[in-house]
């Protein structure tokens, strides 16, 4: 995918680079990357989810006991009609048997005017702040989402997650979390979410150093390789990178 560009070109110019998970240190190094540049310190977006989870679950959002929330923005899947088409198919067969709330990307809700679709089972609404979409996320009893953050999310939370993409930047959260890739297929998305429904589905996890602790480490390897000057700051008190 396009990112993945930006992300290689990213690893050969970087002087440190900090990794979420391992196989992420193995990958670097078969692009030619020098190990000792490479620090497996965790995830600073579960930093991120962990302190801001309290805060979210507290606010009172309406919400159904059970329900699946929908994610979908990725242009392979919302910009050609044959693909976006058997999507909204499964979700509106999902909707039978749990409320499907869609917080709706403009860019998705533009397509699917242009296609003349129609989402008459679906609890659409308007995109929403990270701390309402966390709360929803939280006690969703299925996430379907074609985003990577929702698939680390989703791990954390412990939250079974269908991916609805031919590939995952995150394979941790296959391996070690609540991620089933399904693909943007029809009956490949419906079998998954029956199995999940009828509690034939073990969650993994959760990844190593998705403790809430990665900027720590961060700081910690910055102090150590003197790259950049940390003065006045207590390596033994934790920091927290702030999302304000």
């Amino acid at each position: 995918m396009p990112e993945e560009i930006n992300r290689v070109v990213t690893d050969s110019l970087a002087s440190l680079l900090f990794t979420t998970s391992r196989d992420a240190n193995e990958n670097l190094e078969r692009e030619g990357i020098d190990p000792s540049k490479t620090h497996f310190v965790g995830n600073v977006m579960i930093d991120t989810l962990l302190r801001h989870r309290q805060k979210a679950t507290c606010l009172k959002i309406d919400k159904p006991n059970q329900y699946a929330l929908v994610t979908l923005h990725r242009p392979s899947n919302v910009d050609d009609p044959n693909v976006l088409g058997p999507i909204l198919e499964a979700l509106e067969i999902i909707s039978k048997s749990i409320p499907v709330l869609f917080p709706i990307h403009p860019r998705t809700a533009k397509r699917i005017r242009e296609f003349g679709f129609c989402l008459n089972n679906l609890r659409v609404m308007d995109p929403l702040g990270y701390l309402e979409f966390l709360n929803l996320e939280s006690t969703a009893t299925i996430v379907l989402t074609d985003s990577g953050g929702l698939q680390e999310e989703t791990t954390i939370l412990g939250v079974p997650c269908l991916t609805l993409h031919h590939n995952t930047e995150r394979p941790v959260t296959i391996t070690d979390g609540t991620n089933i890739m399904v693909g943007p297929n029809k009956d490949r998305i419906l079998d998954a979410f029956s199995q999940i429904m009828v509690g034939d589905w073990t969650p993994k996890g959760p990844p190593e150093y998705w403790d809430g602790r990665a900027a720590e480490r961060i700081v910690h390897v910055l102090r150590d390789t003197a790259i950049v000057p940390l003065n006045g700051i207590d390596a033994d008190f934790p920091i927290v990178f702030s999302t304000q």
